[in-house]
């Protein structure tokens, strides 16, 4: 067991001599959940920080039956018996190119570590399920960084950042707003030199050649809808998106996002298409993958149509009339990589089906 999966860490960063960050990679995640039931976990090598040492430790299938739809991570203090000891921690899961997903990131306000409470983190990290239909499951492992900081003495309370709240309130309360869109039968104030700053398409609009035009008259949006510009908005000035996104939100942010070039809405809406594609929701998703040019999320479909159930409850959505219209030769791709092989059907004879 311990030479087919294992979990490794290493130091990649080290801040100050209290503060490192570790990536840990779990190889062989699907023998993991085979063999270590709710409750058991994998435990990477001891580490270093600020003078004591820890270790993380993995559940693949939760630390306790509540949980077991979930994957667990917790970071431990080894050396409790030193006393109480005072820290935060981020665990973040990491994309291919090494860079932390910002919907499977998790971070830990201050917390006192102890003989009692050696052992603090997140039951509930993300689902199973959802990490299972991603692509952050590459090669049957997965990739988490782990940043530790152990505050000696007391710690400068600095408050976090609150320039959102600033500029969520400037948007609010339209106070020196120059800007009118019109978006269908309603209206939206903004701030040029805000959006000019945001967005490249906005800059080269607003201070280019619609520059005289704007400032007398509203601006008419015809490709967004009116409660989507005002997400697109929302997220412009305060960085985040609605509290409660759904799908059918994130698909329209997401075309919103790539019209005006913004790349970072692009990329968490993109990602939350990419786990939560269920058989009502793929053949759309794969229609404005393949429309759009998103291709992580076109992959993401492809790789949930490999089954032959869920391509075939595809088939019975709504969605799939529209995807034979507007994307056929999609669907000849899928055929071609994909089911064929799966299915034991020689290719001539299913590509007949949308000739």
């Amino acid at each position: 067991m311990a030479e087919q999966c294992k979990i490794s860490a290493a130091m990649v960063s080290e801040q100050r001599s209290y503060a490192r960050s570790y990536v840990l990679k779990v190889d062989g995640y699907s023998r993991a959940k085979a063999f270590l039931e709710t409750g058991k976990c994998l435990t990477s090598d001891p580490f270093s920080v600020g003078g004591h040492v820890w270790t993380v430790e993995c559940y693949p299938n939760g630390d306790n039956r509540i949980h077991a739809h979930y994957i667990s991570l917790f970071l431990r203090l080894e050396s409790a018996d030193a006393g109480d000891v005072k820290g935060k921690f981020t665990l973040s899961l990491l994309d291919k190119n090494g860079e932390p997903v910002p919907s499977y990131s998790r971070a830990s306000p201050v917390l006192t570590f102890s003989k009692k409470d050696s052992c603090l983190g997140y039951p509930d990290f993300f689902q199973k399920a959802d990490l299972e239909r991603s692509a952050h499951l590459r090669d049957d492992c997965i990739t988490i960084r782990c940043d530790v900081t152990v505050i000696h003495g007391e710690e400068t309370r600095i408050p976090p950042s609150d320039l959102h709240q600033h500029l969520g309130d400037l948007l609010e309360n339209k106070d020196a707003a120059d800007l009118i869109f019109q978006v269908g039968a309603q209206s939206f104030s903004a701030h040029r030199c805000v959006l000019a700053a945001r967005s490249s398409v906005f800059k080269v609009e607003l201070l280019g050649t619609m520059k005289e035009s704007s400032a007398a008259n509203p601006i008419e949006i015809y490709d967004v809808e009116a409660d989507v510009f005002k997400s697109l908005l929302h997220f412009i000035y305060t960085d985040s998106v609605p509290p409660v996104l759904d799908v059918v939100m994130a698909s329209h942010l997401l075309v919103a996002a790539d019209r005006y070039n913004i790349g970072r809405l692009k990329l968490i809406c993109e990602e939350k298409l990419c786990t939560h594609i269920d058989s009502n929701m793929v053949a759309t998703s794969l229609a404005l993958a393949e429309q759009h040019g998103f291709h992580r999320l076109k992959e993401a479909c492809l790789q949930f149509l490999a089954s032959p159930s869920n391509f075939k409850a595809m088939m019975a959505s709504d969605g799939f009339e529209h995807l034979t219209s507007s994307c056929p030769h999609v669907l000849k791709e899928l055929v071609a990589r994909i089911l064929p092989a799966e299915w034991g059907v020689p290719k001539d004879v299913v590509m007949t089906m949308w000739k």
